[in-house]
């Protein structure tokens, strides 16, 4: 099937864009000055730009047309949660990207360039080119990088076709997966996770129960193994989950090692080593080896005065505001924020409108309204076809789980929580969440926050 049907059977089944809620391609945009300036148009830039210029409009003080703009230069704008679908034969990969410029409404200006320096306290950034641009607000969503360099020989396995590695970390290589794992007939198949923070830290065991649960329905279980290595030592970080989750793969006979972290591929002769938490380290042979790489923040913001001392943008975890009083105009959200909570596009729904609420406070009162975001975030774990764990939580590895009084126990794999993932959730990111319409748990219902007492920042 060619790219053009793919893409249009995708926009069939999520229902084409209507013409109140459709956007018009956004133009470059020359001025130097801004009333609020995005740099990132991701999952978090472009919701949040959205937001934002709603609740203005909403509140009888809209914006001008090109008083946000949004900094980004990126082809194509990615469904990054998507990847998993396509790894798992799912999807074709060519359903989760759009033209980055067909998401941007014609009210933002776009300018398609790379942030190259922040300099807060002149509130203005220089992009690659050496234009200046200033602001009076500042919202950073550069996202996080993935560094495959970390791993010596992963890059070069992962570019060779017969390696047997693979990964659902980026767009090139996600499809490479589920060939892999379609291909497999016996061996050993290996799925690991990196020590630290990555981008939903319950995807690399996704795909491996994907993987596991295909091999059983193909009748090729009894001839493959399949085993998770991992960085962290255990499951899951939330308890309730991991307990469940360490069950499963207890009764579903996949071997568990932890705190072991890849640090080498040797593709040509098939061997995986891993650093154990004592620092010895050890070979281990595989036939198939799908790898989540290290991640961190990007050199723009770790060697910028925003970040704080592991790289991340330091803002206030509740209010999402920075937390240097001389750049209170700068504000941040999803994976390059120093948030202490999973790195997730469903964290965005609930970050997003904290952002705005307390930015649109400021802008118009000179106050923060000091409404506050409780570190929401979901893990959709999918546990194999039809099934999938429904890990919701908040700070302090709390669950925080939307749907249990009416769907039943999440850590318990379910129909109906598949389907959420599978077929609800890009529907409403492509149609809703990055127009600024959908607000994860509350659906389509802007969260209503308590009055509170403004405290000057």
């Amino acid at each position: 099937m060619s790219s053009a049907l793919l893409v249009a059977r995708r926009r069939a089944l999520v229902g084409s864009r209507s013409l109140a809620s459709s956007v018009r391609w956004a133009s470059s945009d020359s001025k130097d000055k801004y009333k609020i300036v995005v740099v990132g148009a991701g999952s978090g830039g472009l919701t949040v730009a959205n937001q934002i210029y709603n609740r203005f409009k909403a509140a009888g003080t809209p914006l001008n047309e090109g008083d946000i703009a949004i900094v980004d230069a990126n082809e194509y704008h990615y469904y990054q949660p998507g990847w998993t679908l396509v790894g798992a034969g799912l999807k074709q990969k060519i359903e989760t990207r759009e033209p980055l410029k067909s998401l941007i409404p014609s009210h933002l200006a776009h300018i398609p360039e790379y942030v190259q320096s922040f300099a807060p306290k002149s509130s203005s950034i220089t992009t690659a080119s050496g234009r200046t641009i200033s602001y009076e607000s500042l919202v950073v969503a550069t996202g996080l990088k993935t560094n495959w360099d970390n791993i010596t020989g992963l890059p070069k396995a992962l570019a060779d076709p017969a390696s047997g590695v693979s990964s659902i970390y980026s767009y090139e290589t996600c499809d490479k997966v589920w060939r892999d794992i379609d291909a497999l007939r016996s061996g050993k198949a290996i799925f690991t996770q990196p020590a630290g923070v990555i981008k939903c830290a319950g995807a690399p065991q996704k795909i491996m129960w994907m993987a596991w649960d295909r091999y059983q329905k193909t009748g090729r279980g009894d001839q493959i193994s399949v085993d998770f290595y991992t960085g962290t030592p255990s499951m899951f970080s939330v308890k309730k989950y991991a307990e469940a989750l360490n069950e499963l793969r207890i009764q579903r006979g996949v071997g568990g090692f932890f705190s072991h972290n890849l640090v080498s591929v040797d593709a040509a002769n098939h061997k995986a080593t891993f650093k154990k938490g004592d620092g010895s380290t050890v070979d281990v042979d595989y036939t198939l080896l799908h790898v989540s790489p290290p991640m961190g923040p990007l050199d723009v913001i770790k060697n910028s005065p925003l970040a704080d001392e592991s790289g991340w943008v330091s803002v206030d975890k509740g209010t999402l505001r920075h937390t240097n009083p001389e750049f209170g105009n700068v504000w941040a959200l999803g994976d390059c924020s120093s948030l202490p909570t999973s790195k997730t596009a469903a964290a965005i729904t609930a970050q997003a409108p904290v952002l705005t609420e307390n930015l649109f406070s400021v802008v118009t009162t000179g106050k923060d309204r000091g409404v506050t975001y409780d570190g929401y975030t979901s893990c959709p774990l999918l546990t194999g076809y039809g099934q999938l764990m429904l890990a919701e939580f908040k700070y302090g590895l709390e669950p925080k789980e939307s749907f249990a009084n009416y769907l039943g126990d999440q850590s318990k794999p379910s129909r109906i929580y598949y389907h959420l993932k599978k077929d609800l959730f890009p529907w409403a990111y492509w149609n809703h969440m990055i127009q600024g319409r959908w607000f994860g748990s509350h659906g389509f219902l802007r969260p209503k926050f308590p009055p509170t007492t403004n405290t000057p920042k």
